[in-house]
């Protein structure tokens, strides 16, 4: 059970937490595509073969470790090594990624997401913990957030601790002060307990719990833990 009294702060995922994160991802890969048909149309078609596309991301994380965790910086480059294969301009890397990138923070919020963000915000500092590259500010949920912390912008990932531990410290307390709120099993909930958070599964679809430690509450829906907070 949560003790809601020694909570001061929140971490929150974002994807597939606040919003379901792959039609976001499919519209930007169609608006890519678009845009490349119209711009670089040879590699346009080599983008639209799943197996050379797949070969290429390969590509950029052998030779390029150091983006392990920036996904931002994964796809631009497999943009400009599509470009640069197939004999075209690779200065258009960066618009074509600026293309895609639009399209990937144009998301569909949960219907319990922008009511349980006014709720937690107006209580705590909330931090947004994410492995992806959502841009809160350009999705327009800025004003929610004390901090944000991506992995790509931190170097490592979840479950990592470190960048659990650096999410309790931009909030300016202890991480057994926080409550990490998450989708992913392994990722969100064992890693924020495994650092001595207090934790909540957004368990959306009804997945079966198989691990041994156990988060704290499970969730269908945010809302759900907004009444209990409201009722402590």
């Amino acid at each position: 059970m949560l003790n809601f009294k020694s909570i001061q702060a929140i971490s929150i995922d974002l994807d597939d937490t606040l919003w379901p994160v792959w039609p976001a991802i499919e519209r930007a890969e169609i608006a890519l595509d678009n845009w490349l048909r119209e711009h670089a149309p040879a590699t346009a078609v080599l983008f639209a073969d799943t197996n050379e596309r797949a070969a290429m991301r390969e590509h950029i994380n052998r030779s390029r470790p150091e983006l392990t965790h920036n996904l931002s910086a994964q796809r631009r480059e497999t943009i400009r090594l599509a470009l640069e294969r197939s004999a075209e301009n690779t200065a258009l890397a960066e618009p074509a990624f600026d293309i895609f990138f639009a399209g990937r923070n144009r998301v569909d919020l949960f219907a319990d997401a922008l009511p349980a963000l006014v709720f937690l915000a107006a209580r705590y500092p909330v931090v947004a913990l994410s492995n992806g590259n959502a841009d809160i500010e350009r999705i327009g949920l800025g004003q929610y957030f004390h901090a944000s912390i991506s992995a790509q912008q931190f170097g490592v990932a979840k479950p990592d601790a470190r960048i659990f531990h650096a999410a309790a410290e931009a909030a300016g307390v202890d991480a057994a002060r926080v409550l990490h709120i998450g989708d992913d099993a392994l990722m969100d909930v064992l890693g924020a307990l495994d650092c001595g958070m207090q934790t909540v599964w957004v368990n959306r679809e009804g997945k079966d719990w198989v691990h041994a430690q156990q988060p704290h509450l499970s969730v269908v829906e945010l809302n759900a833990l907004c009444v209990l907070m409201a009722a402590a």
